[in-house]
Order: C-alpha cells, then sequence, then structure tokens
C-alpha cells in the first residue's frame, strides 16, 4: 500500500499491565493475578514472525509454544520489555477537493461529482441468518460503523411487479387509519396476490406491525391464496421485532397446525425471545421444537448461545449452557460463542475461563476463537495483552487472517493513530494476506474522523484499483462521514451513488442524511429525504420518526408533529423520546386542546401512561386558562 511514508518512533505510556493470569483449572474460582506489563517495540513486534532478533537493547521475549494454552501461559511475558508505538507521518497524496456544493433544491435528481470514480458493485439481499457454521463472528469491528443489517431475512430474490407492491402500499398507508376501509379497497383492487408480492409488501412495513398483520390477515383469506411458510415467517419475523410474542407464538402455532413449520421460524423465535432479554422463553421454543418433532442439536443449541450473547447475556448464555450440557456434545464453535458472549461482557476472567475449558475438553482454539479473545482484550483496553496474541499468532499460529488484522487496526483508528493502522494494513499485504471491504471501511472511517479527506479518497481510489468494491457498510460509513461533518449535500451525492451502484440504501442512510438536513434548518430537504424514503420502499422506523418529529418541532410545526406522532401510535411503533412538556407547550400556543387531548389518549391506551399525563396535564391547564380569559371577558362586557 502506498499510504505509509514515514516512520518516527514515539513511546507509549498508556498501555496497561495484563491483570487476569488465570488457572488452568476449569471449575475452580479464578483469582485476579497481577502480571508485568510487556511491552515491545515496533521493531521487536516485526522482529518474531521475520525470525530475526531485535535489533535494540532489552531482554528477547520468549514466545510459549503455540496458541492452545491457558491465557495465563498463553499472555505470560518477560518484565522488562518495552514497547514503541511507530507513527506514520502522512502527507496530502491527493489535494482535498472542494466539499461544498452550491444548493439545489431537489438534490436527488442532478448529476454526480466527485465520488464519481466509486467501483460499481452488484447488491444482493442478505439471508436471513440461521444457524451459521461458517464462524465468521462479524462484529462491528469489520466496518468500524455501527449499522442495523437491514436485510431481507426471510425472502429470497423478489421477482415481484415493484409497480404492484407499491400500489398495495399506497392503498395501506391511504387507508389504514381509516379502519373499516383498506380491507374493502383492497378488495376492489384486485390484486393478484403471490408470496413473493405479500413478503415484499411486508418488508416495507416491517416496523409498523399493525397494518402488517393486517395485510397478512387480508391475504391469508383472499381466494385462491394461501400462505406458505416463507410468508408466515416473514410475520413472525415483524412480530419478534416489534414483540408482539403472543402473537407470534400463535402464528407459530398455527404454521404448526398446517404443517408449515421450518428451522427457520424457530431461529426467528428464538432470536426474538434473546433480544427482548427473555432467555427462558427463548430456551422454551426448543419445547415446541420437540412438540413438532424437530430436533434440538449441536447446531441449534450454538444459535440459541449465540442470540443470547449477541443481546449481551452472555451470564445467561453460561447458565443455558450449564444446564443442558448433559444433553449435548459441545463443540469448538459452542466454546467459542460462550467466549464471545463473555468478551461482550467485558468479563475476561470468564473468558479466560471458556478459553482454558475448551482446552481441557481436547479442542484446540481456532483462528475465530483467537480473535474473539484479541477482540475482547481490546474492548477491556488490555492493548499490550491484545498485541501479544497478535505476536505469537504470527509465530506459532493460527496465522493471523484478514479479519485480526481488521480488529488491530479499528482499535489504531479509534485512537486515532492512523499512523499505526497503516503500518499495521503493510505488514498485512507483505504477509500475502489481501485487505477486503471491511477493512478499507475502517481505515475510511478511520481518516474520515480526522478530516482527513485526501486519505479517504485515496483508499476508495486503492480500493477500486485491488477490485475492491464498496458495499452497503462502505456508503453507509462515507454518508455518516458527512452527515457529522454537516456537509449533507455531499452526503446526498453518495447516497445517489450507491444507488447508481446497485446498492440499496438502508433506513439508517436516510436517517442520517435527515437528520443533517433538520440539524442544518435545511427542512425543505429533510422532508424530500423523508419522502424519498418512502417512494424507495424503505419502512420508517421509531428512528426515523423522532428524527421528523424532531424537525417539524424545530420548525414550529408542532400540529405536524402531532400527526405524525399519533401515525406512529396506529402502526403499533414506540413513541419516540422527547421533551413532552416543551411538545406540549408548544401546541398549547395554538389553543387547541382535542389535539392533545386525543393523543393523551392514545399514549394511555399504548402504555405511555407518564407521557399521557404530562399532556392531560397540559390538557387541563389550557381549559383553566381558557375560562379564566372567558370570565375575563364577559367581566369587561357587563362594565
Amino acid at each position: 500500500m502506498t499510504l505509509s511514508l514515514g516512520h518516527t518512533t514515539r513511546t507509549s505510556s498508556n498501555i496497561l499491565p495484563l491483570t487476569f493470569f488465570l488457572r488452568h483449572h476449569t471449575h475452580s474460582p479464578l483469582p485476579h493475578q497481577h502480571g508485568p506489563c510487556c511491552v515491545f517495540s515496533a521493531t521487536e513486534l516485526r522482529s518474531f514472525h521475520r525470525r530475526r532478533p531485535p535489533q535494540r537493547g532489552g531482554e528477547q521475549v520468549r514466545l510459549p509454544c503455540g496458541s492452545s494454552l491457558p491465557l495465563s501461559r498463553l499472555l505470560r511475558a518477560s518484565p522488562n520489555c518495552t514497547f514503541h508505538n511507530s507513527r506514520c507521518q502522512i502527507s496530502l497524496l491527493l489535494p482535498h477537493p472542494s466539499s461544498l456544493l452550491a444548493f439545489q433544491k431537489r438534490l436527488l435528481i442532478p448529476h454526480l461529482g466527485s465520488f464519481s470514480a466509486l467501483p460499481l458493485s452488484s447488491f444482493h439481499h442478505e439471508k436471513f441468518p440461521f444457524l451459521n457454521n461458517s464462524r465468521t463472528f462479524v462484529s462491528d469491528a469489520d466496518s468500524g460503523l455501527e449499522e442495523d443489517c437491514d436485510g431481507r431475512g426471510v425472502s429470497g430474490e423478489s421477482r415481484v411487479d415493484l409497480d404492484e407492491v407499491h400500489k398495495v402500499c399506497k392503498v395501506i398507508d391511504e387507508l389504514f387509519a381509516l379502519d373499516r376501509n383498506m380491507e374493502a379497497v383492497l378488495d376492489e383492487c384486485g390484486f393478484q396476490l403471490s408470496h413473493d408480492l405479500v413478503v415484499e409488501v411486508l418488508q416495507r412495513f416491517k416496523h409498523a406491525r399493525k397494518p402488517a398483520f393486517r395485510f397478512f390477515c387480508w391475504a391469508g383469506k383472499s381466494p385462491g391464496f394461501a400462505h406458505d411458510s416463507r410468508t408466515y415467517n416473514c410475520m413472525m419475523s415483524v412480530l419478534g421485532r416489534t414483540r408482539q410474542f403472543e402473537t407470534m407464538v400463535a402464528l407459530l402455532e398455527e404454521m404448526g397446525e398446517k404443517g408449515l413449520l421450518t428451522m427457520e421460524t424457530f431461529s426467528i423465535a428464538i432470536k426474538a425471545f434473546s433480544e427482548a432479554k427473555q432467555r427462558k422463553k427463548a430456551v422454551g421454543i426448543f419445547d415446541l421444537m420437540k412438540k413438532h418433532g424437530f430436533k434440538v442439536g449441536v447446531d441449534v443449541i450454538n444459535f440459541l448461545l449465540e442470540s443470547l450473547g449477541a443481546a449481551k447475556l452472555g451470564k445467561e448464555a453460561q447458565a443455558v449452557f450449564e444446564k443442558l450440557r448433559d444433553r449435548f456434545t459441545p463443540n469448538l464453535q459452542t466454546y467459542t460463542i460462550l467466549l464471545s458472549g463473555w468478551c461482550r461482557l467485558k468479563n475476561l476472567l470468564e473468558a479466560g475461563r471458556v478459553w482454558n475449558e475448551m482446552i481441557d475438553g481436547g479442542l484446540k482454539p481456532d483462528i475465530v476463537a483467537h480473535n474473539v479473545m484479541l477482540e475482547g482484550l481490546l474492548k477491556c483496553k488490555k492493548k499490550s495483552d491484545a498485541i501479544k496474541l497478535f505476536e505469537i499468532m504470527k509465530a506459532k499460529g493460527p496465522s493471523p487472517n484478514v479479519r485480526s488484522y481488521t480488529i488491530i487496526i479499528q482499535d489504531f483508528c479509534k485512537q486515532k493513530m492512523t499512523g499505526e493502522a497503516i503500518e499495521y494494513f503493510d505488514e498485512m499485504v507483505d504477509r500475502g494476506c489481501q485487505p477486503d471491504v471491511a477493512l478499507y471501511t475502517c481505515l475510511i472511517t478511520g481518516f474520515g474522523k480526522q478530516k482527513k479527506m485526501d486519505m479517504v479518497y485515496n483508499l476508495l481510489k486503492e480500493m477500486r484499483e485491488r477490485g475492491c468494491s464498496p458495499d452497503g457498510r462502505t456508503y453507509n460509513a462515507l454518508i455518516k462521514l458527512m452527515t457529522s461533518q454537516h456537509m449533507p449535500d455531499d452526503a446526498v451525492r453518495i447516497y445517489k451513488k450507491m444507488i447508481q451502484s446497485g446498492i440499496e440504501p438502508t433506513i439508517h442512510s436516510y436517517n442520517m442524511i435527515m437528520k443533517s438536513y433538520f440539524m442544518a434548518k435545511n427542512y425543505e430537504m429533510g422532508h424530500v429525504i423523508w419522502d424519498e424514503m418512502h417512494q424507495k420502499g424503505c419502512c420508517p422506523d421509531d428512528n426515523s420518526y423522532a428524527v421528523l418529529i424532531g424537525g417539524l418541532i424545530r420548525q414550529d410545526r408542532s400540529g405536524d408533529a402531532c400527526r405524525y406522532l399519533e401515525e406512529m401510535l396506529e402502526k403499533g411503533m414506540k413513541a419516540p423520546q422527547l421533551d413532552y412538556n416543551k411538545f406540549a407547550s408548544d401546541i398549547s400556543k395554538t389553543g387547541n386542546t382535542v389535539i392533545l387531548e386525543e393523543l393523551a389518549r392514545k399514549m394511555n391506551f399504548v402504555g405511555k401512561f407518564e407521557v399521557s399525563n404530562i399532556l392531560a396535564s397540559w390538557v387541563d391547564m389550557m381549559k383553566k386558562s381558557a375560562k379564566r380569559r372567558e370570565h375575563t371577558n364577559s367581566a369587561s362586557q357587563f362594565i
């Protein structure tokens, strides 16, 4: 890579020592033992995998004989080592292009500008993640950007007429609130229902469970159409996402009666309960599986443990494992999942115990397990220990892969140590490990946060030269970069290039751009983005409505904000976190008590009692104020 130009050396004083030497024992309590801090120079680190002695004084580190060891031996090092971080001085390889564009009223239509050099790529809908044995354990480190994965889930490649889908969605949007009319109009329109069409419509209302469920029920009663496993699973996913568990389980039982259950059905239920932190109900799905003749094997148990761990229920996942361990034979993936769960909770003591238990069971930690531990050490700010583990991997195996380097490089980028990040990138390429999109996205995010836009453009250019096309996360990282620097016009240009490249924007893409425009007080373009999101068939989520409602309030359009707030509640969505006292105060200035009364009633109906009380108190104040004014006016007329 051509990004590292000059190197200087400095001493790092913020590297923490290893504080958890673990005994090679499985069930005994594992006390904390404080060990010496082991730090390396950059020259020493490179010398390990190149098999040459360090080029500076000090005691040479002796590596253990392989990485299939207890952590107490794996990370133990000599007491007199020092670590010097090498920092790259990066020059301006490309001139910084001007980021300010002339405002255009309809910015979504004009031609592309400076991002026209971005390569094209095809888009494939993400499959629903179920019983994934690839053991990749992908996390936010892949891109340096936290983002909701807006996959299609249960549906595959859609072959439906999108114009027909749009017509159906328009009927639902316009008539859902009128209660009785929606189904009648859908009947009159004579739509040719197919499973693809139903799945596509449900996807467009995946955050709005009430209209989605009404459409699902209407479709099921339509002549000549019967739901299959795909449409049921899609509706299950919507109900699980919105935590309508009673209806979700009833639908599961209905599928069982019709013989439509699949393993994916159970995976949706397990994941939904896990995300809601309802461990017992997630485990209870096993009983339903047995009831309907499905086998509960190690892959299913691993999926449950992984779902619990992803919801930061590592302790609960461990408890489930202990309860079920006599009923199945744990494999390497089982222990790696438990290890990941504890690392998410930053509990290195328990992570080390699981590591040692894995080895006691005759299982050798592979590259995935090492990467999980590497990321766990960095999350707990044990950088020196992570570096030791990384060097041991290079010297004794398993050899670091692109994911390993991404984990290390992302940590350097978070600390604005982009020089060190580039050093590791160069080292990775020298070792014959090819960078992927996730790694480039991580570097783009790191340089972008430091406003080194010349490096961002250079990385994009290099990606194209290597035949590594940006994906959805890369584009979203660029959009986030532009919106964080209050440059929404540039964010829209990236959005347009994203669509031109055949990549579907996610709800996160729209939310970032819309919020950026509202923060810049460009309310017109904020509404254009909202409309564009609907036209592209992207279902607004809770955050979308919160951004729009907040923008309307700042625009002194409290009446419209109230209308969208009611729309959220009617769709079965959660009310956003707002300053409802200020919101009610703004509405009170209009003197319209009917709006607040209706909103207070709906808030009470959905269980938002505190918000309902706030709004009701403002209604009372408005009525009392109106009576006082009437009394004063009457007295004035009498005088």
